[in-house]
């Protein structure tokens, strides 16, 4: 036990003496402002308190979390300064412990840092999402939507906790596109699933984001720790397996999902020297990126255009209004192709409204810089870590009329720009919104072709405030929603109010 103290303090010295070292050497800088205190981290609904600090301090400045200084970004200016007209500089990625634990060691897209092998690696990916399957994805989507909406007919009227079937449905149609034609049924989705959740929840646990800020943590015994591996492993052996299914079954050539793609990308890069030759370790991590990155997080967006939906019903009377202008009154078979979907203007900002008021990931990935650079005037040193508030510059009061207001007629303006800054932007920005975005779009429009969406029948309406601690993802409290078939007899969306 002596021992032990002894060893915290000494490596809590170290600590504090590397900080007053990094401390004298920037001196001569002309850094952004720094807030005061340690435990930011620990702050209910950080986004929204990162925001309120910029009414002293500006849109950027500094803050500590743990023993590492990071700048936050929390204008659209400052923002796209940094990720896109500098965006070389600005291009990196923190590696902490749990980062290198999630990401392979290094060999993931989302958290790896900027290199040639990043870089060989992102465009395979993107490919294989783009140009792999471009043919398949939309059909599957709604096919995937369509037999959701069956089992969701199977419930009408009663109440249905509609985050975990979304999460389902999300997870399913990226288990397709990677793996194939419904392969092994529902049991790799449902395994892939629960793996997904396993991983996100222990990953976001207190225990984890405090040895993330306070690395010397990870020499003390840490169950939070071990439970992290044992969730990746279990993750690793349900990629490996599938991997190994394609290997032994693929045609040199063709492609039946975007596993074979990729696998046959990294065979062609084998015969090439140089440090951007890939390996089948990445292909195993974009597969964990597709999966981690696109189930919850079009998950949480669909939860919360359903929350919105509930709270403003005549919202949801006007997008019904919409589509049976567009479709013919309870055409449930009939169907608005995606490239088509100008033709539905008001569910295109509808969505929109919902990505700027609850953004994927509210505070993006943290970025790190490759070199010396400066953003809005301030220098940032080499190695500084910039975390993007992406929802405080959706809330901006100088760029957006009353930012709180849940208004989706706001990007039916001429120059409204709905793209907003949700996905990120940038050499980072989210491989996966493409898809997220069609997915979206396919959802909502069968969701609310066949069902009107009404609270349970005591009438209590979900919380518009996210969950105080949401971790990566901006996660909904739990609710109910009744599914009402169009057509009963039953309230419409816009009667509820007046009563």
């Amino acid at each position: 036990m002596v021992f032990l103290g002894l060893l915290l303090l000494l490596l809590t010295l170290l600590a504090g003496a590397r900080l007053l070292w990094g401390q004298w050497k920037l001196r001569s800088l002309r850094l952004p402002p720094l807030v005061p205190g340690f435990l930011h981290l620990l702050r209910p609904n950080l986004p929204i308190y990162l925001l309120g600090l910029t009414q002293r301090l500006g849109p950027i400045y500094r803050l500590r979390l743990g023993l590492q200084d990071v700048v936050v970004l929390n204008s659209k200016g400052a923002i796209e300064e940094a990720l896109v007209r500098k965006w070389v500089d600005f291009a990196g990625r923190p590696q902490t412990p749990s980062y290198k634990l999630v990401s392979g060691h290094c060999q993931d897209i989302s958290l790896g840092d900027y290199s040639l092998f990043w870089k060989a690696h992102k465009k395979l990916t993107r490919s294989a999402l783009l140009l792999g399957v471009r043919s398949s994805m939309e059909p599957w989507v709604e096919q995937l939507t369509q037999e959701f909406c069956e089992r969701m007919r199977a419930r009408a009227g009663a109440p249905v906790t509609i985050q975990k079937e979304f999460s389902v449905l999300t997870c399913s149609i990226i288990c397709y596109l990677t793996f194939g034609d419904k392969v092994e049924g529902n049991t790799l989705v449902h395994a892939l699933h629960d793996c997904v959740q396993d991983l996100m929840q222990t990953w976001e646990h207190w225990s984890i984001q405090m040895l993330d800020v306070v690395p010397f943590l990870r020499f003390l015994p840490s169950p939070g720790l071990w439970r992290l591996k044992q969730a990746i492993e279990n993750r690793d052996h349900l990629v490996e397996k599938q991997l190994r299914r394609h290997k032994e079954s693929m045609v040199a050539g063709q492609w039946r999902d975007m596993t074979d793609y990729m696998l046959q990308g990294v065979g062609r890069h084998r015969a090439e020297e140089g440090p951007g030759r890939l390996l089948e370790g990445h292909v195993h991590m974009s597969v964990v990126d597709l999966f981690i990155g696109g189930t919850e997080t079009t998950a949480n967006t669909l939860s919360w255009a359903v929350v919105y939906l509930l709270h403003h019903p005549e919202i949801q009377w006007r997008l019904q209004e919409e589509l049976d202008r567009e479709l013919g009154p309870g055409a449930s078979g009939s169907r608005v192709p995606y490239k088509d979907r100008a033709r539905l203007p008001l569910l295109n900002a509808t969505i929109a409204e919902v990505l700027r008021l609850r953004p994927v990931v509210p505070l993006a990935l943290p970025h790190q810089a490759t070199r010396t650079s400066s953003i809005f005037g301030y220098d940032i040193p080499k190695g500084t870590v910039v975390i993007p508030n992406l929802q405080g510059a959706h809330l901006d009061e100088t760029v957006w009329e009353q930012p709180h207001e849940f208004r989706p007629d706001r990007f039916l303006a001429p120059g409204a720009n709905p793209s907003a800054l949700a996905f990120g932007c940038g050499a980072r920005v989210c491989l996966g919104e493409p898809l997220a975005r069609l997915e979206l779009f396919v959802v909502l429009v069968q969701l609310l072709q066949a069902f009107t969406l009404l609270p349970p029948p005591e009438g209590a309406l979900p919380s518009l405030q996210p969950h105080p601690h949401s971790g990566i993802n901006l996660k909904v409290r739990p609710f109910q929603v009744r599914l009402q078939p169009r057509g009963a007899k039953a309230q419409g969306p816009g009667e509820r109010r007046d009563q």
